[in-house]
């Protein structure tokens, strides 16, 4: 995977889907169009310091590749974690997307 090719939630506007459907799909086209998969992706999550929410985001990702590395913010209300994981397609990366989009006051990047 390289850096300057990995798409982030936020690279999709709002505009493009009128629902949550048409913006996966969107997603789904546009990791598709940049990514080669299988490959290991990188997620990041922005998350209020809370350490059973950071625990609920890493439960989601099971797969044995799974690797974890966090960052509190310098004032400490926030941490940042970032998963790399290996994934067989853009269905996969937007399924952990949609699970991690459950657990309440996460944001994704």
């Amino acid at each position: 995977m390289s850096d300057f090719k990995n798409i982030n939630i936020q690279d999709l506007s709002n505009n493009e889907g009128t629902n949550n459907e048409n913006f996966y799909d969107t997603f789904r086209e546009k990791l598709k169009a940049v990514e080669q998969f299988p490959m290991v992706y990188r997620f990041k999550f922005i998350i209020k310091s809370d350490l059973q929410k950071v625990e609920e985001v890493k439960a989601i990702f099971t797969h044995p590749s799974s690797k974890f590395s966090e960052k509190a913010s310098s004032k400490g209300k926030y941490n940042s974690i970032t998963v790399e994981t290996f994934v067989n397609s853009a269905d996969e990366v937007i399924d952990y997307y949609k699970k991690v989009s459950a657990i309440e006051s996460v944001i994704m990047l």
